[in-house]
This record gives structure tokens, sequence and C-alpha cells, in this order.
């Protein structure tokens, strides 16, 4: 039997950040392995500029994802002003870069996912079974904002973490409900899931068969220095099993 922690992550807008080049900024249907671990480097309190941590909490943990709603594409035209680079000059808050002068527009096009939702499953690599106690405690009461992929998506729902004992993934799966179900509870009306529930994963041994096997560029080399490495994650899906409706409903 192995020990893992599952948590779940909400929002009415979300951006899984993807390889980005030039002005578009895409977003995945699901969080990636970076996105999922810089949620739980904020609830840790652990901060940007603090490599050696972030690294080590990198090499720690396998991450394996259920995407229980997939939500909507949502694209947005967005511009900003920002002053030209200068060395040895350095803009500590948005209020000293409006005071620089000179301001130059900068365009993008950024992807979001709205209405989705996801459960995420965190495993100890080294049997540590005292972090995901730690884990769950940081998730509860987050030491720093949690947000879903950018400052500007925040959570809508607790993440509402629990240790789950099983012999694979795909039974710590089964044993927690979908974020659907979690939204009737809080009152939503009308839930469902999707006819598939998509599945992502990286390692063996999970239960789990996968349809695809595809390199991803989401594990953290270097976090000051925006170096990411390549690694195997598997894809597969499910038939959903459920349709919730809320107490109105029935």
């Amino acid at each position: 039997m192995a020990h893992y922690l599952l948590f779940r992550l909400y929002g009415p807008m979300a951006a899984w950040g993807d390889t980005a080049v030039g002005e578009f900024r895409p977003s995945q249907s699901h969080p990636s392995r970076t996105a999922v671990l810089g949620l739980l480097a904020s609830a840790l309190g652990i901060r940007r500029d603090q490599e050696d941590e972030l690294i080590d909490l990198d090499r720690s943990v396998r991450v394996a994802v259920r995407l229980d709603m997939p939500g909507e594409l949502l694209r947005d035209y967005h511009t900003s002003q920002v002053p030209p680079s200068r060395k040895k000059l350095h803009y500590y808050t948005r209020s000293d870069e409006t005071r620089a002068g000179k301001l130059h527009t900068i365009l993008s096009q950024r992807d979001y996912r709205t209405d989705s939702g996801a459960s995420i499953a965190l495993q100890p690599l080294n049997k540590d079974q005292s972090l995901l106690h730690t884990w769950q405690q940081a998730l509860i009461n987050p030491a720093l904002p949690l947000y879903l992929g950018r400052k500007s998506c925040p959570l809508a729902l607790p993440t509402d973490p629990v240790t789950i004992e099983a012999a694979n993934l795909k039974e710590a799966f089964d044993a927690y409900p979908g974020c659907d179900n979690h939204l009737v509870n809080f009152g939503w009306q009308a839930i469902t899931q999707p006819e598939h529930v998509r599945y992502f994963w990286e390692g063996d041994d999970t239960g789990l068969k996968p349809e695809l096997s595809y390199p991803r560029r989401d594990r953290l080399l270097s976090r000051r220095r925006w170096q990411f490495a390549a690694r195997d994650e598997h894809q597969v899906s499910h038939p959903g099993e459920h349709k919730y409706t809320s107490d109105k409903e029935s």
C-alpha cells in the first residue's frame, strides 16, 4: 500500500501555462507539474527566490492530475505599459514602473480555462509520510496566497486536502470525489461530470494504462533562470461514472 495526498483545484478562471514564444501565452487544459508545485510552494511559504528549497520540493514528489471538469477556453487580448529595460536599474513595484517615464506598450494574447476543476494527487518519492502531513496542513492554512496559474485566478473553493492509503494511484483517485461533487455540496446546481474523465501522471505502477505518452517541459531546473527539463507524461481517459445534482433538483 502507498500513501497519497489528494486535493482539488477549482476556480472561475485558471491559466495552466505551456511553452510560450512571443506574444502568445497558451494554457493547457490541466495543471502542469510546475503549476502544482508552485502552488504547493506558496502554501509552504517558499518564495520564488528560494531556489534550493524549490528544487528540493520538485525532487521529493510525484504529481498526478485527474481532470474532473475541463472547462472552456477563453482568450484575452492583453495590453500593458512597461518601462524600458536599463542596466543596474530595478523596478520593485508597479508604482516604480509607472513613474519611470517613456513607457511603451506590449501586446499579448493570454489563454485561460473557465470553470475548470481538477483533483491532484501527490506521492512522496522518499516514502517519508511526514511530508504528506506537512503538505496537508500547508494547503489548509497557506503561508502565501494561492492562485491557479496567474495572480488574477484565485481559487473559488477550499483545496480540501485528504491523505489516502491505496494500492495504487487509480484507487486513490477513486476514493476521492470529483470537483463536480464538491461544487454541489456548496450549492451549485446541475453540475455533471464530462462523458470522459482524463488522468495525467508520471511514473509506473499506477493502476492506469496510458493511451498516450509525450514529453512535457515542466520539470524545474532553475527558477532563477527560468529553465525547465522535459519529463514523460502519460494520459488516459475513462468514462465518467456519476451525474451529480443539487438537493434542490432531487
